[in-house]
């Protein structure tokens, strides 16, 4: 379902950045020569034996890689294409800066030397710095006595607070992300993936598609988290707003299940199910009590988690003023509420607003999850 927007005046869409992101890299098969096997430093006998050689010489980044291969060669073409999905498959971040790869191979029925050339993103040394960078990052953000609810969403919003898209869709790693501050939904992902793994947090990166509001579809990646043996969706891509709300962090794709994040999100590879709403996994904690409960309490806050409240749904011109005159007068430029009522008796009721004498008042409206009522934002100076 497409996200929608109304507006009391002219004001940038808050959410719908569109995303392109790079698919499984291109091969390229070089065919099958007759002739002498030449020498090889390594012999190997089967498609383990290939896999566990090639990911240890992709992990080096090495471009040009040799083996002689001795037994039965008549499937050696799908045997060695195995083997380089499977060594590229061990490690989910090689995966990714894997920008393309070729082999082809020659010898006679019994052993052929085989040559595969890589090509990378990103370099060794890059992934090197990567991994200083993600451990000074985390040094930096995760305090001791957090719990792992309270990492992830730290790292989410260092991700978002820190990375600006990449329009020109040419930065596509996560060394490029930390670089210049800018990358597509790849770098993104990546670098959520390694945060998230340097803080003991298991994450899994998801390859699908994603639809804008102007119903486009595009490749699209993002993360899959799990916390306490529950998976959730992830998107610091999509929850890096532009122009951004406030502090510049949205949550709109912050820990959703597989049903939230279908409403523009799809996937066909087989991945963990997130079925359980986050909403619910911490409201649970917080009515288990104990030293973390307070800290749980501020992450609903933070996550606006009181709009699934049936106590807190807005129906009213006078319960929408009341809002935002406490707003007001708390010093805030902004309101978010869910409002019960169609989009005209919207419009009606925050007309109201005028009233406070308000400047440059300006608001969108979404669906709220499958509710039926109105997520609104709304702001003024």
């Amino acid at each position: 379902m497409a996200k929608r927007k109304r507006h009391l005046s002219l004001i940038k869409s808050v959410l719908g950045i569109m995303v392109v992101c790079a698919a499984i890299p291109p091969v390229t098969y070089w065919g099958y020569e007759v002739a002498s096997a030449a020498g090889s430093a390594a012999v190997l006998h089967s498609t383990s034996d290939m896999t566990q050689r090639l990911a240890g010489a992709m992990s080096n980044r090495r471009e040009t890689i040799t083996f002689t291969y001795q037994g039965k060669t008549s499937k050696l073409k799908s045997d060695v294409q195995t083997a380089i999905n499977q060594a590229m498959a061990s490690d989910p971040y090689l995966y990714y800066i894997i920008d393309s790869y070729a082999f082809s191979y020659q010898g006679s029925a019994r052993s052929v030397q085989v040559t595969v050339q890589m090509a990378y993103r990103e370099t060794l040394q890059q992934t090197a710095y990567v991994n200083k960078q993600v451990k000074a990052i985390l040094q930096q953000i995760i305090t001791p006595g957090m719990t792992s609810h309270q990492k992830v969403k730290a790292i989410h919003d260092w991700v978002v607070l820190n990375l600006q898209y990449d329009h020109t869709h040419r930065k596509y790693t996560a060394y490029e992300a930390l670089q210049t501050g800018s990358a597509v939904c790849q770098g993104y992902t990546l670098l959520t993936y390694k945060l998230l793994w340097g803080a003991g947090i298991p994450n899994r990166i998801v390859e699908g598609t994603a639809r804008s509001e102007d119903g486009v579809v595009q490749s699209h990646a993002w993360n899959l988290v799990q916390l306490n043996g529950t998976w959730y969706h992830l998107d610091t891509t999509w929850d890096d707003p532009d122009p951004s709300p406030e502090n510049g962090i949205s949550t709109v794709y912050y820990m959703r299940t597989d049903k939230q994040m279908r409403a523009d999100h799809s996937w066909t590879k087989s991945y963990p199910a997130a079925s359980i709403r986050y909403a619910d996994t911490l409201s649970k904690l917080v009515k288990q009590g104990g030293q973390a409960a307070e800290g749980y309490r501020k992450l609903q806050e933070e996550l606006n988690y009181g709009l699934y409240e049936e106590g807190q749904v807005i129906s009213s011109a006078g319960q929408v003023k009341q809002l935002a005159e406490a707003a007001a007068g708390a010093g805030k430029q902004s309101l978010l509420f869910r409002y019960r009522g169609s989009d005209k008796l919207l419009r009606q009721d925050l007309q109201v607003l005028y009233e406070l004498g308000l400047n440059n008042l300006a608001f969108n409206s979404s669906p709220f999850e499958d509710t039926g009522d109105l997520k609104v934002y709304v702001t003024w100076k």
